[in-house]
């Protein structure tokens, strides 16, 4: 069944298996001790998912669908306030606007966001405005973004976040044990934080951008996923440098290789610097040719954005009306 502009509705359908929590694995180094990262191939491989033609035309839309689904709209500024949250919770319930969706032929699908992330003081905020909305609330935490407190104070930050409801913990590694080869020491960071998390979903920020190599981007990938991550991040959106695709590359391929050994899904979530659809589209490309559709979902693949959603909805009034509108008509929150 096709929309109105030709959508390809059942691009959108979610796939119908359940995706079981990565429980981890004892720490193993001889699995990851011996990586080192080609640069340059990596490198050339990137530059061929950017330079191509992505996705045709007319599934482009479907995909800009698929893409909405799987962003954390995300605001973490000092002058956030509760009346910028429930804004941005407010557009994370209606991502696009009534008449596109009705043109699109996908009114009755209920899009929505994937999650909304906050810094903890507005994770209250955020879960009574999006109550009832099955709109899941992520936290920053453990000394977001630096991560440069004592451990039990991150353990803390992370028990006050899930008992105030938030459903999802974006935690910071300890990238000083990365930087010094302490993956030890990493791993049983990690795990302290995922037993911290209970039933909450962890997702850890490598910092990729501080990390040196993208030997440490990979080795760093493998001991949080042997720790029970349940998605691996790229950035904190802080750094100077965020998420790119050779990063990205090294780090999906990372999961795909843990898949292979264990059986586990391990979700991705590039973050920083995304705001273009055309972006996304490329992000969503690798995930489709590196791994396989199973992450091209929401439960193991998601956006750390706050931008890209107004460029999206921006196109696809592109792809109804044939005319781009101006960007402040499309604010993210």
């Amino acid at each position: 069944m096709n929309g109105k502009s030709g959508t390809n509705v059942h691009a959108l359908d979610p796939l119908s298996r359940p995706v079981e929590r990565n429980p981890g694995t004892d720490y193993d180094p001889d699995r990851f001790g011996g990586l080192r990262i080609n640069r340059s191939a990596v490198e050339r491989r990137a530059a061929t998912l950017g330079a191509r033609r992505t996705v045709k035309k007319r599934h482009q839309a479907a995909w800009l669908l698929r893409a909405l689904t799987c962003i954390d709209l995300t605001t973490l500024a000092g002058d956030d306030t509760p009346g910028r949250v429930r804004r941005l919770c407010q557009k994370a319930r209606r991502p696009v606007r009534p008449d596109l969706l009705d043109a699109l032929g996908v009114t009755d699908l209920g899009l929505t966001v994937a999650a909304v992330c906050v810094y903890h003081n507005q994770i209250a905020t955020a879960v009574q405005a999006l109550h009832g909305s099955g709109i899941p609330v992520a936290a920053v935490s453990t000394g977001f973004p630096a991560g440069q407190i004592p451990l039990d104070l991150k353990l803390a930050q992370i028990r006050a976040s899930v008992e105030a409801g938030a459903a999802e913990i974006d935690i910071v590694i300890s990238r000083e044990k990365a930087l010094t080869g302490d993956w030890a020491g990493l791993y049983d960071e990690v795990r302290a934080y995922r037993e911290a998390c209970g039933e909450a979903h962890l997702k850890t920020i490598l910092a990729t951008g501080e990390l040196g190599t993208l030997t440490n981007v990979a080795r760093a990938s493998w001991v949080c996923m042997q720790a029970g991550a349940d998605f691996i991040k790229t950035s904190t959106g802080k750094e100077a440098v965020n998420a790119t695709l050779p990063v990205s590359l090294v780090m999906v391929r990372a999961i795909r290789d843990y898949h292979e050994l264990t059986g586990h899904l391990v979700g991705y979530k590039p973050a920083g610097g995304i705001g273009k659809a055309k972006e996304a589209l490329t992000y969503l490309v690798l995930m489709k040719e590196e791994l396989d559709r199973r992450w091209l979902r929401p439960e193991l693949f998601r956006f750390g954005a706050s931008s890209l959603l107004g460029d999206i909805e921006r196109q696809l009034e592109h792809h109804v009306s044939g005319n781009y509108s101006a960007r402040h008509r499309h604010p993210s929150g």
